[in-house]
């Protein structure tokens, strides 16, 4: 029975085998590794991707496709919506646990709609994480790996690149799914930084929020208020706008006003 892609899971199921061969060359997975894959669909990425690793570990919300999933051996299937996965655990259960010496290597056609709330979910486990695939909208994809200075650059570029490599590697028209989504996509890799700075994150996410909330004001009338009293204020250029602040910039901020542990 043909799978009617549902409205609400956001589903836009790739076809375009040109494509897929592309992304599973750059995921390139080995036998020996941990993969997961985020939404596995109608198993387009699937297919090839447990094919070299042997074995797969898949997340899916839509009860109708777990259960269709379930029925391949070489496939453990978490039915659950992603952002619910406690992925620490997860890691635990496939033997990346830490110190084991193995990660987890995520992948997936991510639900356009949740993207990015799946990708600070994911930030949760950073250090469980060897690499993530992603398809995602192009607009999404160019905020994440956007440079100081350029419309793109934002919130979303800084909270990701501060302890992560962001990179665009294949833009994907919407006539390669079924049904072809609204907007053009793209495939984005997100590799962990090896040492992560030292600081509060949810101070770093605070302080970024704040920078970016009035984007064409100079940081002097919005972060330069919220600096207001604080102590260990470090020497920063409030005349700059937000988006031309460096991620390192923000980070030595919030390095500066983190607690000492």
């Amino acid at each position: 029975m043909k799978h009617i892609p549902r409205k609400r899971f956001g589903q836009h199921f790739l076809t375009d085998t040109g494509i897929l061969d592309a992304i599973v060359r750059a995921i390139d997975p080995r036998p020996d590794e941990i993969l997961v894959e985020i939404g596995p669909g109608m198993g387009a990425m699937t297919d090839p991707v447990v094919e070299r690793c042997e074995r797969l570990t898949v997340i899916e919300l839509d009860r109708d496709l777990a259960a269709r999933l379930r029925r391949r051996p070489e496939l453990n299937v978490v039915e659950s919506d992603v952002l619910k996965v406690d992925f620490r655990a997860l890691a635990d259960s496939l033997g990346a646990a830490p110190g084991s010496g193995r990660r987890l290597r995520v992948i997936g056609n991510l639900p356009y709609n949740i993207s990015s709330p799946i990708l600070f979910h994911l930030q949760d486990a950073v250090d469980l994480i060897e690499d993530q695939h992603f398809m995602l909208q192009k607009e999404v994809v160019d905020r994440m790996a956007a440079a100081p200075g350029s419309k793109d650059y934002g919130r979303l570029s800084v909270m990701l690149q501060w302890r992560q490599e962001v990179e665009s590697l294949i833009d994907v028209p919407p006539e390669c799914f079924d049904p072809p989504p609204r907007v053009d996509s793209a495939v984005v890799r997100v590799v962990p930084k090896a040492v992560a700075p030292a600081l509060d994150a949810a101070l770093l996410g605070e302080l970024v929020t704040v920078a970016f909330s009035q984007r064409r004001k100079v940081l002097r009338n919005t972060l330069g208020r919220w600096l207001e009293g604080r102590e260990g204020v470090p020497d920063f250029d409030l005349q700059r706008r937000a988006e031309e602040v460096p991620v390192a910039d923000y980070i030595a901020l919030a390095a500066a006003l983190s607690p000492r542990r």
